[in-house]
């Protein structure tokens, strides 16, 4: 459903929520570590988190990335999927035709157009903060 790079950047922008929540900044090579990606993928995704400003990004020794812990709750599941994969999600066919649309529907167009709204009102209804309380310590979902 989501892209490589968003799956990643969820994962990512999860993590960095945890560590934030306990006064931690972490590093690009730490937070690639911990969901699994590729450290130069990673540090795509991670500029484009910043430059959307979901995540602040300090360069140096002891630069890394982080999140004011006042912001996790406000950032919603919607925004990061927004930065990675823009609306793509929200649009197109669900069989991945061409030229199905309102106007030229495919056979399952009205259901996933119903489908696709649920998704849209559950990313716009999901916190960061829900997503990085809700996984268990030990961080065992982050990572396959």
């Amino acid at each position: 459903m989501f892209s490589k790079a968003c799956e990643y950047g969820i994962k990512a922008t999860i993590y960095i929520a945890l560590q934030s929540l306990q006064g931690r900044r972490v590093s690009l090579k730490e937070i690639a570590e911990k969901v699994g990606s590729p450290t130069a993928f990673t540090a795509k995704i991670l500029h484009q988190l910043a430059k959307n400003d979901i995540l602040d990004s300090t360069k140096g020794p002891t630069g890394g990335f982080q999140i004011e812990k006042k912001r996790i709750d406000d950032i919603k599941l919607a925004d990061i999927v927004f930065a990675i994969d823009g609306e793509s999600i929200y649009e197109g066919c669900g069989l991945g035709l061409d030229r199905c649309n309102a106007n030229k529907p495919c056979p399952v167009h009205d259901k996933f157009v119903v489908i696709r709204d649920e998704l849209k009102q559950m990313l716009q209804n999901t916190s960061l903060f829900e997503l990085a309380t809700g996984l268990e310590v030990g961080l065992t979902y982050l990572k396959r």
